[in-house]
């Protein structure tokens, strides 16, 4: 792998000594675990690294019983904090793991919009939720295909949770990637960071007074993390505020590092991610 001097400077100016383990740890293969799937009834255990994604059990309602996902990826949809009867907005949803997990919070009732721009990225969305939901249930869910900006205009000052999985530079992606590696440069992220910037404008608007907005992604660019929030805060600091990211049980997941204004969950340290999120809430 032949990594652009511009690129290492890049990431050694955020990383310092660490980079070298830190790049070291992205090339290695990801952490995934299987997560339940509550929606299915299936009781027994599955071990995917002896039998292989593709033989995921189904219970007898015909639903697959687990989904394979980093489980940093898990803690950004817990810190959401969904709850039954929220009207719930996942702005950039596939694949759909988090998604799954945030249907699976709003129980007998509430409201889940879940878009994705990308044609592609939605037809697999829409297969989880087919594989993975009652029918009976994903009949109360919406998929949906528009810029997540957009929602300022359609939907404004309407959920009350709201998920921003961010399109970002996916380092660990690139690292595999020559001929992506190759096409990469330093503005790359700063490009980045406006749409990302756009997006978390457009949740603001969307957002009902109260309500708890989670920005992630999975870059390593300060630039498209807490620079993003940082920048957010600077013009919008009269109508949101940081919250502690926290988990299911009320506490900052294991294994994660502090950030300005978030958390991160880096793979040279926790095997997990890379991972960055923060929790907003509105002004009531």
């Amino acid at each position: 792998m032949q990594i652009p001097e511009e690129f290492e400077l890049l990431y050694k100016k955020f990383y310092a000594e660490r980079w070298e383990k830190l790049r070291k740890a992205l090339l290695l293969s990801e952490s995934k675990v299987a997560r339940k799937n509550l929606f299915s009834a299936y009781q027994e255990d599955f071990d995917f690294e002896q039998k292989g994604e593709e033989s995921i059990p189904r219970g007898d309602e015909g639903l697959l019983a687990f989904y394979i996902m980093d489980p940093a990826s898990i803690y950004v949809a817990q810190a959401l904090g969904v709850q039954d009867g929220d009207k719930v907005l996942d702005m950039c949803a596939a694949p759909g793991g988090k998604a799954l997990i945030l249907a699976e919070s709003l129980k007998e009732t509430g409201e889940l919009i879940a878009n994705e721009i990308s044609s592609g990225r939605r037809e697999r969305l829409k297969k989880v939720f087919q594989q993975y939901i009652p029918k009976e249930i994903r009949m109360r869910f919406s998929l949906s295909g528009k810029d997540g900006g957009l929602f300022s205009q359609s939907h404004p000052q309407y959920f009350n949770k709201i998920l921003i999985d961010a399109p970002c530079s996916g380092e660990r992606h690139l690292l595999k990637n020559q001929k992506e590696l190759n096409q990469w440069k330093p503005s790359r992220s700063k490009f980045l960071a406006q749409k990302q910037y756009s997006l978390l404008s457009g949740a603001l608007v969307a957002a009902k007074p109260g309500a708890r907005i989670v920005y992630s992604t999975c870059s390593l660019s300060k630039d498209e993390n807490d620079d993003v929030i940082g920048r957010l805060l600077e013009k919008k600091s009269v109508q949101l505020k940081v919250e502690t990211p926290i988990n299911a049980e009320g506490a900052i997941a294991s294994g994660a590092e502090k950030t300005e204004f978030g958390v991160q969950f880096l793979p040279d340290r926790t095997a997990m991610g890379p991972i960055y999120y923060c929790s907003l809430k509105v002004h009531g």
